[in-house]
């Protein structure tokens, strides 16, 4: 059986060092109202009482409502400091700015919300000498499912090594908001969206996937395709080195 409150305490532990080896003053993350910022946000406070999280509508409805309140739920149940920051109209004076000088695709604008909010994290954490905790799981990176440079920045990543489905089980273990636990993984990019409508394979799939398991020859396409496309996103900078 695994043993949770142990990796719990590893991961709190390591969140400590980093905060120590940068000498940083406290911690800051995207509060999504998701899974992985969730679990992100429990872990950061229990290494750290100077944990903010940052609540970020951009747009979207499910901004404003769900992805709002479930934010708001879990900083209220583990005791976590929260800002709002509303970035509808920052996004709305970008595409201005870029009107006549680039025709965007719909990569493109769903790209520059996750953007907008990793300069948001990171002015304040700058500010405040904070470190940006990173709230992407395996399952995620691996796909390549986050945008570079978007929520796949930050200062370091307490979770990176958990599958999707192994998020889900650390909230039940640590109690999270059954809101949280239960809704369907989603970006909230745009409305109605979900993850695994998107790509078109379930994160069951993928952690099978992963861990050596059994998947179908359909998802395992998807899969290999997702992780082969994406394979800029995991790779460091390139660098010009003089011979």
């Amino acid at each position: 059986m695994r043993d949770y409150q142990a990796e719990f305490e590893k991961r709190v532990a390591y969140i400590r060092a980093k905060l120590q080896e940068a000498h940083a003053n406290g911690i800051v993350f995207g509060n999504s109202g998701g899974k992985d910022s969730a679990l992100v946000g429990i872990l950061c406070k229990a290494a750290c009482g100077n944990t903010l999280g940052v609540i970020m509508p951009c747009a979207s409805r499910q901004n404003y409502g769900q992805d709002r309140d479930d934010g708001n739920a879990l900083a209220e149940k583990f005791g976590i400091e929260t800002r709002t920051v509303d970035l509808t109209a920052v996004r709305e004076a970008e595409l201005k700015a870029l009107a006549g000088v680039a025709s965007l695709n719909d990569m493109a604008l769903t790209n520059i919300a996750p953007r907008l909010r990793m300069t948001t994290l990171y002015t304040i954490a700058a500010a405040e000498n904070r470190l940006v905790a990173g709230t992407g799981n395996r399952s995620e990176i691996y796909m390549g499912y986050f945008t570079k440079w978007g929520d796949g920045a930050s200062d370091f990543n307490p979770i990176a090594d958990l599958c999707a489905t192994e998020v889900f089980e650390f909230l039940r273990f640590l109690n999270a908001p059954s809101s949280i636990v239960e809704k369907a993984p989603s970006a909230g990019l745009f409305e109605g969206q979900t993850d695994e409508q998107e790509m078109g394979v379930t994160y069951r799939a993928i952690d099978s996937y992963l861990h050596g398991g059994e998947v179908s020859d359909a998802d395992r396409a998807i899969i290999d395709r997702y992780h082969s496309r994406s394979e800029h996103k995991r790779r460091p900078v390139s660098t010009f080195e003089n011979p």
